[in-house]
This record gives C-alpha cells, sequence and structure tokens, in this order.
C-alpha cells in the first residue's frame, strides 16, 4: 500500500514539473511565432557563392 503512495507522490511531482516547464516556456515566447516555421519550407535557402576561379 505504501507503494502506491510513493508512486503518487513521485507522479505529481513529475507533473508539476512539466506544468511549470510549460508555463515558463509560454511566458518566455516560445510560442509567439506559430506561422513562420510552416511557411520558412518553402523558401529556398541561399547558398553561399563560390569564389572566383583564375582562368587559365
Amino acid at each position: 500500500m505504501t507503494i502506491i503512495y510513493l508512486l503518487i507522490g513521485i507522479s505529481l511531482t513529475v507533473a508539476a514539473l512539466f506544468l511549470s516547464s510549460f508555463v515558463w516556456a509560454v511566458r518566455s515566447g516560445q510560442y509567439e511565432d506559430d506561422y513562420t516555421p510552416s511557411v520558412r519550407i518553402l523558401f529556398d535557402e541561399e547558398t553561399p557563392s563560390a569564389p572566383d576561379r583564375e582562368k587559365r
């Protein structure tokens, strides 16, 4: 019976940690820009130009 109380306590602690990390992420602005990542895949990345080689 004591193992049930122990498991309930551990699960509540883990749930509180997940909830607090989610609240911290929302308050720090992690979920504010939800449009740009979905559109970013549609654009080609700019590749750096190769240096000019001397012609022989």
